[in-house]
């Protein structure tokens, strides 16, 4: 059942829904980012090094780190079925608050020579409800823009939740930054960086102005009035066959719908895992360039060596110079169709690949700001008609549900163990070619992947015209 009527359109500001969506993405990103900078620069040292060797701790704290993407699809999960069920609005809080209070934790976590084994336990804990957090985070953000979205620019505005990706990196590595300048290395270690997730607080605040100031997707509540009215009559039939009352009639109707995740596992199987396969370049290549790139580039075994600073602002500046091209690509898919800038984007990504590596290897700043900078202009050829991709092959009644699944599946296997990965492969030839490589074969599993979906924005622009 597709809900396309919406509400009239001067009930909904677009351009307010939108802000707020690329706000809660950033900040909710933010939090899951500056994980994945402490894991490569601050925890092999705090929770891992006063029993590993340096390499060994390295893979360790990336291991937790890890941990957050095995959490995401029990994310995509628990909330795709509370969305669907009972709102996009009421599990984009939930999960903005999970977020918010469980990075806050992080920064009050005692070392492991404060507090032994029990330190780095807590810190999977915490990063577990991370995972939880952002799997349900991306659907309804995403949601909130895309189903309020004008027919032919849902690829343009759902973006919005994907340019919260830059902006929280961008963020994150700028207050590592700007703490390390101020702060002296023994003071970095000690609280320092700590700083980053206290400020994440601010997220709950944000959860709360969700909830009191946003309504939910006019599609949605489409949806829901249409199904209240076809359940209404079907529970009165049924309780005057059965001779039972209405509302025990429309609870047999309600527990033989079943949960909107088993249906759209149980009708659309191919697409939640080419879905997943699609998103699987774009999600692993982002976090070699962004994640392991910081740990390859400032390892003192690795020559040359640069200083940490060096490789943020090669993060930084590349974000932002590729920020643009996100929101670029997603309004092109709009006019000419989600696949053919996706594949685009796998294969420029894919050919970009086999080059990254030897320009981080110069130590160069300008080169290193090149790498970075084209990958991710790339990676957002693919990244920015994703939302609008993923979304369109999945009706209302569990788009939530569906996409959030496909997308979070994705990001295991693309970023959850590429850091790991790569740092195994580097250990073992001791070539950054060998990383290069996986780069690429991550890009060839996506093309494949989107060359097999059908194409859905010339589908979608005809269904919600059609009414």
């Amino acid at each position: 059942m597709t809900a396309t009527a919406a509400a009239p359109a001067a009930k909904i500001n677009i351009a307010k829904v939108a802000v707020t969506s690329l706000a809660a993405s950033s900040i909710e990103w933010y939090d899951f980012f500056i994980y994945g900078t402490a894991a490569a620069l601050v925890f092999p040292k705090l929770f891992f090094a006063s029993t590993l060797p340096p390499a060994v701790a390295q893979l360790a704290a990336f291991s937790t780190f890890a941990v957050g993407f095995i959490a995401r699809p029990v994310g995509g999960v628990i909330f795709g079925h509370f969305g669907d069920q009972f709102g996009r609005k009421k599990a984009l809080v939930t999960a903005l608050l999970m977020m918010g209070l469980a990075t806050t934790a992080v920064g009050l976590l005692p070392s492991y020579a404060m507090a032994g084994i029990a330190a780095p336990l807590m810190l999977i804990a915490l990063r577990f409800v991370q995972g939880l957090a952002v799997g349900g985070q991306w659907g309804g953000a995403m949601l909130l823009a895309f189903e309020n979205a004008p027919p032919k620019q849902r690829g343009f505005y759902g973006s919005f939740a994907q340019m919260g990706v830059p902006a929280g990196v961008v963020l994150a590595n700028l207050i590592f930054i700007v703490i390390d300048k101020q702060v002296a290395p023994e003071s970095f270690l000690v609280w320092g960086w700590r700083i980053p997730f206290l400020l994440s607080i601010v997220l709950v605040g944000l959860g709360l102005y969700v909830q009191l100031k946003l309504e939910d997707t006019a599609e949605y509540q489409a949806l829901q009035a249409l199904e209240a009215k076809q359940n209404d009559t079907a529970a009165r039939a049924l309780a005057a066959e059965k001779a039972i009352s209405v509302d025990q009639a429309a609870a047999q109707l309600r527990a033989a719908k079943g949960s909107p995740i088993l249906r759209v596992l149980a009708k659309h199987p191919k697409e939640i895992l080419l879905a997943a396969g699609a998103f699987v370049a774009a999600n692993g290549t982002f976090y070699l360039m962004i994640n392991y790139a910081l740990a390859y580039a400032t390892d003192k075994h690795h020559a040359p060596h640069v200083e940490r600073p060096t490789i943020l602002w090669a993060v930084v500046l590349g974000s932002l110079i590729s920020a643009p091209f996100l929101p670029l690509m997603a309004a092109l898919s709009d006019k000419v169709g989600r696949r053919t800038v996706f594949m685009s984007g796998a294969v420029l990504m894919g050919l970009w690949s086999l080059t990254f590596f030897r320009l981080i290897d110069t130590g160069a700043f300008p080169m290193m700001l090149l790498a970075i900078a084209v990958g991710s202009i790339f990676n957002n050829v693919m990244y920015g008609p994703q939302a609008a991709l993923m979304a369109e092959l999945f009706d209302t009644e569990f788009r939530y549900s569906g996409a959030s699944l496909g997308y979070q599946i994705g990001a295991i296997f693309g970023g959850g163990f590429a850091p790991i990965i790569a740092t195994a492969l580097y250990s073992k030839y001791g070539t950054s070619m060998a990383v290069s490589g996986y780069m690429a074969v991550l890009c060839v599993i996506s093309l494949v992947s989107v060359f097999l979906l059908a194409e859905t924005h010339s589908k979608a622009h005809r269904a919600a015209m059609n009414g």
